[in-house]
């Protein structure tokens, strides 16, 4: 089932074009010969469906626990992040990159308790350093993180800079197999 929904999700992700070629400079600053325009696959409902199910398979252990959360970073993760909730019943909390100026000035929305296991998720993953902030905050928030699930990873270090701070990441795509 695993692989029949992986190998789903790469015939959608080449449907909807989200790899593009040209000269482009990433979130990391990186410079890059291709883009991927994951926006096309967050907002597409077969895509989102998809990976929340595969995600679903891939932490079936892991919903044995009670206090599992699924975390996204806004504004690029909160579909996937919401998503997978969805699919697994478990509930949802969204990470701000920075703080709201009025009301809980919370940089976490939803629920986080102490000793909450909370598996995020990300869209795209370069060097990794924007889920890295985010596991930053979660962690000193008392919440306990060791995976991120990414739709597709560029195999440029997120990986090796995940593990550095205990983190495993899993990658639904490589961008190889997109090309």
């Amino acid at each position: 089932m695993k692989n029949e929904l992986k190998d789903k999700l790469i015939k959608l992700l080449k449907e909807v074009e989200c790899v593009q070629f040209g000269d482009f400079t990433l979130a990391s600053g990186k410079k890059s010969n291709y883009y991927v325009n994951i926006k096309k696959a967050t907002t597409n409902p077969k895509i989102l469906k998809t990976v929340a199910q595969l995600i679903n398979i891939y932490i079936e252990e892991d919903k044995k626990n009670p206090n599992l959360k699924i975390a996204g970073v806004e504004l690029g993760s909160v579909s996937i992040a919401t998503a997978v909730s969805l699919e697994t019943e478990k509930d949802l909390i969204i990470i701000r990159k920075k703080a709201k100026d009025y009301g809980t000035k919370s940089k976490i929305e939803g629920t986080l308790n102490n000793g909450d296991t909370v598996i995020m998720v990300e869209d795209v993953t370069t060097t990794g350093g924007s889920v890295i902030k985010a596991i930053q905050e979660v962690r000193e928030n008392g919440g306990i993180v060791d995976k991120v699930f990414v739709i597709v990873d560029r195999n440029e270090g997120a990986k090796e800079n995940l593990k550095e701070i205990g983190v495993e990441l899993i990658a639904l795509v490589n961008v190889e197999e997109l090309k």
